[in-house]
C-alpha cells in the first residue's frame, strides 16, 4: 500500500497554508503595486532644454533646420553611420527632430527679475498650448523645468508654474513638469500636495500632473541613512513620478569632480545612474542620461570632435540601458538620432530571430527564458518606436513577430502565448 500523504504528515496543514497566505497576499499586492511593469507608451530617445528666454512655437523647425545643416556638411558622420541610416536620421530631422522638449527656467534660464520671468513663463504656457496643435511635427512630449524646491527658489518656482498652467488654459496633453535638484525625500511630499492643487484647479483627475525628478545632487541617491532617495521618492510620489533624468555636471560638482573631468561617463556618474536604473527598474519610471557640454561649434576640427564625441556617448548608453537623454544643442539632434537609428538597426535582425525561435520553441545556438524573450521584445518595440525600422522588416527576419505579437507577449510578461 503506498503511502497517505496526509496520514504520514507530508501534506501542509491546512491552517499552515492559510497563514502562508495571510503573509504572502499582501506582498503579493504591494509589489504589483509598486512594481506594475513598464509603460505602454514609448519612451522617447531625448529631451531638449531650451530656455524659455529663447523658446518659442517655431523652436522645434528651427532646431531641425540646424540640425540639418550640420547633416549635409560634417564628413565625419560617413564614417559614422551607413547611407541607409544616414537617410532614416535626415528624415526624422525634417519631420520631427524633437520628440520631448523642455522649456528651461531654471539653471538654464538663470534669474532675470520677476517681471521678465512672469512674461516667459505665460509665453511658455502658450507656446506649450500651440505645439499640442501641431503635432506629430512638434514635440509630443513637453513642458517646463522650473525652480525647485529649495528655500532661496521655491516660491518663485511656484509662481513660474501657476503662470505657465494659466497661460496654456489648463495642463496640456503630454505635459510634464521636471522638479530639479532633489535632495530629500520629503520634498516628495510638497510636490504632491503641489501637483494635487493644481489639478483641483484646472479640473483634471487626481494624478493626472506628470513629474520628472532631477537627479543632480548626491544626496538624492544616498539619503543620510543610508537608504537611496530615489527608490523611496519614486513609490512616494507614485503615480505622478514618470522620469529620473541625471544631471551631468551639478551632480559631479557636488562630488567634487573637477571640470575638465565631468563627464556623464564618469564613474561618479555611472554609480548615480546605476542607483537610478535599479530603483526605477519595472516601477514604469524613465530614466534618462544626462548631457555634454561640447557643442559641434568652432572649427572643422572642433565641429569633427564633439559630433564624435556625442555619438560615442549616445552609443555608450544605449549600450548600458539608458534609452533617453538630454539633448542641449541643435546639432546634437543629428547624432542623436543617427546613434539611436543604427543602435536599433544593428540589434533588430539578431532579436527578431531569436524571438521567432522562441515563439517557435526550436533550439538553437542560444535558449531564451521569458525574461530574455521580454528584452528581446523590448529592443524591437523601442526600435519601431523611434523609427529605426518598420515593422515589415522585422517580420521579414521573424515572421511571427508582428506588433500584436509584441505586445501579447509584453502583456503576458514573457510567457508563450497562442498565435
Amino acid at each position: 500500500m503506498s503511502p497517505d500523504r496526509t496520514d504520514t504528515g507530508r501534506e501542509l496543514a491546512a491552517a499552515v497554508r492559510a497563514a502562508i497566505e495571510d503573509v504572502l497576499t499582501p506582498v503579493d499586492s504591494d509589489l504589483d503595486r509598486w512594481f506594475p511593469g513598464d509603460r505602454p507608451e514609448p519612451q522617447p530617445v531625448h529631451t531638449v532644454y531650451v530656455s524659455a528666454a529663447d523658446a518659442d512655437v517655431d523652436t522645434p523647425q528651427r532646431w531641425g533646420a540646424a540640425a540639418l545643416e550640420l547633416a549635409d556638411t560634417a564628413p565625419a558622420l560617413a564614417e559614422l553611420a551607413d547611407d541607409e541610416v544616414r537617410a532614416i536620421a535626415r528624415a526624422r530631422l525634417v519631420d520631427n527632430p524633437i520628440e520631448d522638449l523642455r522649456i528651461d527656467l531654471e539653471d538654464g534660464y538663470g534669474w532675470r527679475g520677476d517681471v521678465r520671468e512672469d512674461a516667459d513663463a505665460r509665453r511658455a504656457g502658450q507656446t506649450l498650448a500651440a505645439w499640442t496643435t501641431r503635432r506629430p511635427h512638434s514635440p509630443r512630449i513637453a513642458g517646463v523645468r522650473a525652480k525647485g524646491l529649495g528655500a532661496a527658489e521655491r516660491t518663485r518656482g511656484l509662481r513660474t508654474l501657476e503662470l505657465v498652467l494659466d497661460a496654456a488654459g489648463g495642463i496640456p496633453d503630454g505635459f510634464v513638469v521636471t522638479v530639479p535638484k532633489l535632495r530629500d525625500v520629503r520634498q516628495i511630499d510638497a510636490v504632491n500636495l503641489i501637483c494635487a492643487e493644481f489639478e483641483r484647479v484646472h479640473g483634471v483627475a487626481e494624478g493626472s500632473l506628470r513629474v520628472e525628478l532631477q537627479i543632480e545632487i548626491p544626496q538624492a541617491v544616498l539619503g543620510p541613512d543610508g537608504r537611496a532617495t530615489v527608490a523611496e521618492a519614486i513609490h512616494r510620489g507614485a503615480p505622478r513620478i514618470v522620469g529620473l533624468h541625471y544631471g551631468t555636471y551639478d551632480y559631479s560638482a557636488a562630488c567634487g569632480i573637477v571640470s575638465a573631468q565631468q563627464s556623464l561617463e564618469h564613474p561618479v556618474a555611472d554609480h548615480a545612474k546605476a542607483v537610478m536604473q535599479a530603483a526605477a527598474a519595472q516601477t514604469g519610471v524613465w530614466i534618462s542620461d544626462g548631457s555634454t557640454q561640447v557643442m559641434p561649434t568652432g572649427s572643422a576640427e572642433q565641429v569633427d570632435a564633439a559630433v564624435r564625441r556625442h555619438h560615442r556617448l549616445v552609443t555608450r548608453s544605449l549600450e548600458r540601458g539608458f534609452y533617453q537623454g538630454w539633448d542641449m544643442h541643435p546639432g546634437h539632434l543629428v547624432t542623436r538620432w543617427l546613434a539611436v537609428t543604427g543602435f536599433f538597426r544593428s540589434a533588430m535582425p539578431t532579436a527578431a530571430n531569436r524571438l521567432q525561435s522562441y515563439f517557435e520553441r526550436q533550439s538553437g545556438d542560444v535558449v531564451d527564458e521569458p525574461a530574455t524573450a521580454l528584452s528581446l521584445a523590448g529592443v524591437i518595440r523601442r526600435g519601431l518606436a523611434a523609427g529605426a525600422f518598420t515593422a515589415a522588416e522585422v517580420e521579414a527576419v521573424g515572421p511571427a513577430c508582428t506588433p500584436a505579437r509584441l505586445d501579447e507577449l509584453t502583456a503576458g510578461g514573457g510567457a508563450l502565448v497562442a498565435p
